[in-house]
């Protein structure tokens, strides 16, 4: 046995997106998450790049839960030549393989649009991976029980607990040769409307904790009412409603929302539209992980009736074409890409327009621009006068903010021996460093991307406590 574990920050270092890290124990290599970088550009290169390990080494990677920003990466690293198993909770992996062959499609899409059009550098423009790529990295994927400790490897074992924030959702306890590392992945919030409340670590050797909303507090806001204001405001000019939306849990958040507003005879019946086909997969997994989310299933089902999930891109400019209010609910969260760009490219330039922000916005997001009051957008290698209204409700952000995650760790009872700041834009980790340090006193380490730390292999800080008494 090694007398210390390595840990390789490759991901969600200084940034939001990209979530990876590596444990080397010395006899195994385990990577945790292993998602794609988003947002800005010098960001968005890494992608391209190699990872400075040995792939071909890595001997098992877990999956907190399965949005892009921990799970995109993944048909990637099996190109570059990693052939063990990908473990998540069976949610989590059905809503990986949703993301990685709309990512894929997309992507392919993307290329083959650049190449026609011309507004590419490349020549030819190529995707990332394709489909076959996605699918040779959902083949790896096992699925394993929440709550249940499980033997990884010799000395090694792990535990996947509810996390709240999306469906699937874990926080990771490893134990490694009796060394507890916890990987917070994407902390929920304590009240949702469709995720029960995270669960709590007790405790924590080595920590790695998100830090998202480490630096704010989500607005105590009556979200019913501001979304009716938002609705009636723009029927009243005659406009249309766009609202850019995560596929997984935001849409289904707003879905609901907007049901319960309509059967309450709140908003007016106007048509509303669901374009996301990766958001109608998703749904597909509510109805069959029940017991993961609060939805009653009647009310889900009713919910979708409601309406028009578009299937195909034919019916997308069906949708254009009609020029009376509506409301669209259309992927992606935070404009990078999806059907919404294909809405705004006509929506954008009309004053009656409103486009509602429903989430986190990474810095170089064409979401973060419109946030920060851009004048115009690109899309598709054009530029596009914002004239649309811009509402934002941060109240529906499935992340903790600093209040939500400072409670997920007031359950440790003996301080870590170290605690890592990820997941989160400097400003925002470094406000939380200094936070946990005034409610804790617990130091707080905050690496740089592709940063080397060890962690010696000496006894746990529970058991030095335990032989002191």
């Amino acid at each position: 046995m090694n007398d210390k574990i390595t840990i390789h920050f490759l991901g969600a270092a200084g940034t939001v997106t990209g979530s990876k890290y590596l444990i080397d124990t010395g006899d195994k290599k385990i990577m945790v998450d292993c998602g794609l970088f988003q947002g800005l550009k010098k960001l968005r290169v890494l992608n391209w790049d190699y990872l400075p390990v040995n792939v071909e080494e890595i001997d098992a990677v877990l999956l907190t839960h399965g949005h892009m920003d921990h799970t995109g990466y993944l048909p990637k690293l099996v190109k570059m030549g990693f052939n063990n198993s990908i473990l998540g909770t069976s949610p989590t992996l059905d809503i990986a393989a949703i993301i990685l062959r709309d990512s894929a499609k997309i992507q392919e899409e993307d290329a083959e649009r650049a190449n026609k059009e011309g507004f590419t550098k490349h020549s030819p423009a190529e995707p990332l991976y394709d489909l076959i790529d996605a699918e040779k990295a959902i083949e790896h994927f096992e699925s394993v029980p929440e709550g249940e400790w499980m033997d990884l490897f010799e000395g090694i074992r792990v535990r996947f607990q509810y996390n709240g924030h999306i469906v699937g959702a874990t926080f990771i306890e490893l134990d490694i040769y009796g060394k507890r590392f916890v990987f917070s992945g994407d902390i929920g919030r304590k009240e949702d409307l469709l995720m029960r409340p995270p669960k709590k670590p007790e405790k924590a050797d080595v920590l790695f904790v998100e830090s998202t909303y480490g630096n704010r507090l989500h607005k105590k806001e009556d979200l019913e009412t501001k979304l009716k204001d938002i609705i009636l405001h723009t029927v009243e000019k005659g406009g249309t409603l766009i609202i850019p939306s995560f596929a997984v849990e935001r849409t289904q958040t707003l879905m609901y929302l907007l049901w319960q507003l309509r059967e309450k005879g709140e908003i007016p019946a106007i048509p509303m539209i669901m374009d996301s086909p990766m958001g109608a997969n998703v749904l597909n997994v509510f109805h069959q992980h029940r017991d993961w989310h609060k939805l009653p299933i009647d009310d889900c089902t009713k919910m979708c009736h409601t309406f028009r999930i578009v299937k195909d891109f034919k019916e997308t400019w069906e949708v254009i074409g009609n020029k009376n209010p509506k409301i669209v609910i259309a992927g992606s969260g935070m404009i990078s890409g999806g059907r919404v760009l294909t809405y705004l490219q006509q929506y954008l330039r009309k004053p009656e327009t409103s486009v509602l922000l429903a989430g986190f916005q990474a810095e170089g997001t064409r979401g973060r621009a419109m946030l920060d009051g851009a004048s115009e957008l690109k899309i598709y290698g054009k530029y596009y006068e914002v004239k649309a209204e811009v509402f934002n409700l941060q109240v529906l952000s499935a992340h903790a903010d600093q209040v939500e995650l400072l409670d997920w760790m007031s359950d440790i009872k003996v301080e870590p021996e170290r605690i890592f700041i990820t997941h989160g834009e400097s400003h925002s980790a470094d406000m939380f460093r200094v936070k946990i340090k005034d409610v804790y006193g617990w130091d707080c380490t905050i690496p740089e991307l592709y940063e080397i730390d060890e962690i010696p292999l000496e006894e746990s800080a529970e058991k030095k406590v335990d032989q002191s008494h």
